[in-house]
């Protein structure tokens, strides 16, 4: 779960770390009352979940409520990678004399917490590790005891020259991996740390990821939850009791196991077939649940055909042609659809779609040819 910078400063506000004033808001003229109560410089920032914001120019500094006014406008029209933009965070403006980096996330390979620094502050870490990679200071957490003082002070220490500014910085460190732990995150990032003329640091940008497992514990933070249009399908299939995550074929899959799920999509692969997307009614299928899968399928104008791939174990293939054929009387479905199910009640299933618009096929290779050949003649 991707949080706007606006909601991660907040969070990081609430754990003491150092966070200039900021409101949001989703018309011009609210960002005008926002400048005119902060009385100074401001940025405006789009507020998407994607990166390179500055570079589409949805960052401006102003000087002037009108600027904040005329800027806001522009930006609230824009698309950021295809993305609406519909809110700005109105940011007082930090007079910037260095910029560093600090973030936690979860390193995946060695299954433990990462502290990184760096002093390129500011610049894509990719980037940064790629071309720099000396540039970057890592630290390795153990999860059980946690960030011990003297560790935040290594990082601090490889930050800043002064040891006083490195040891007033201790708790900064600290608190940002307190938020990373207690809110299960995956990233807590601050990009950059800014330091202003009076020696001051302040988190100038922020992002936070969380992990969707573990947001059940945190209701508070499920209420942040601010889905983009593709994550909105990925959500109703959730509440639905489906995992789906869209692609970018042309052939929509309806399967039940995540393993026969990547089966098929590289089945498809392996003829010329292009997936377009991963969805997986589990088992115990209800009618309801695969008519609500063809709901969300039919979202996406991308698919040209349906390929309902099901090895019936505990999934019985009868209830799915049953959810089939509500889907067909229900909803205009003009798609071609076609059919492999094989296992539990699979003789019911086949009388069940006996006279229906829906081609069987005795095998899933066989399965996937004809989903190619019906996808290449639409």
């Amino acid at each position: 779960m991707n949080l706007h910078e606006y909601q991660a400063k907040e969070i990081m506000r609430k754990y003491g770390l150092p966070v200039q004033k900021g409101k949001v808001a989703t018309t011009p003229e609210e960002a005008e009352k926002i400048a005119m109560e902060y009385n100074g410089p401001v940025m405006v920032k789009a507020q998407v979940h994607t990166g390179g914001r500055g570079k589409a120019g949805g960052v401006k500094y102003a000087e002037t409520v009108d600027e904040v006014k005329n800027y806001s406008t522009s930006i609230l029209a824009m698309k950021i990678k295809n993305l609406p933009v519909k809110k700005v965070l109105i940011a007082k403006a930090v007079d910037i004399k260095k910029e560093y980096y600090l973030a936690v996330i979860m390193d995946r390979d060695k299954k433990f917490p990462l502290v990184m620094a760096s002093r390129e502050g500011g610049m894509d870490i990719e980037e940064v590790a790629r071309e720099k990679p000396e540039a970057i200071t890592k630290l390795w957490v153990d999860p059980v005891y946690g960030l011990f003082p003297h560790q935040a002070k290594e990082i601090t220490l490889s930050l800043f020259d002064g040891k006083t500014l490195a040891l007033q910085s201790v708790n900064i460190v600290i608190a940002l991996y307190k938020l990373f732990a207690e809110c299960d995150a995956q990233i807590a990032e601050i990009n950059p740390l800014a330091l202003d003329g009076e020696e001051r640091l302040w988190v100038t940008d922020a992002k936070v990821v969380l992990d969707d497992n573990a947001i059940s514990k945190h209701p508070e933070i499920e209420s942040l939850r601010d889905p983009d249009p593709g994550e909105e399908k990925e959500l109703a299939a959730k509440e639905a009791g489906l995992s789906y995550i869209p692609l970018f074929g042309d052939i929509g899959c309806v399967v039940n196991g995540a393993g026969l799920a990547m089966a098929t999509m590289d089945l498809i692969k392996k003829y010329g077939g292009e997936p377009a997307n991963f969805l997986d009614i589990g088992g115990s299928s209800s009618p309801e649940k695969v008519e609500k899968a063809l709901e969300i399928l039919l979202t996406d104008r991308n698919v040209r055909v349906i390929f309902f791939n099901i090895f019936g174990g505990i999934t019985r293939c009868d209830d799915v042609a049953k959810g089939i054929i509500q889907a067909t009387t229900k909803m205009k479905i003009e798609l071609p659809m076609v059919a492999r199910l094989t296992g539990t009640n699979e003789n019911k299933a086949k009388k069940i779609l006996k006279g229906s618009p829906i081609v069987p096929v005795p095998s899933m290779r066989e399965g996937a040819i004809k989903a190619i050949e019906l996808s290449k003649a639409g």
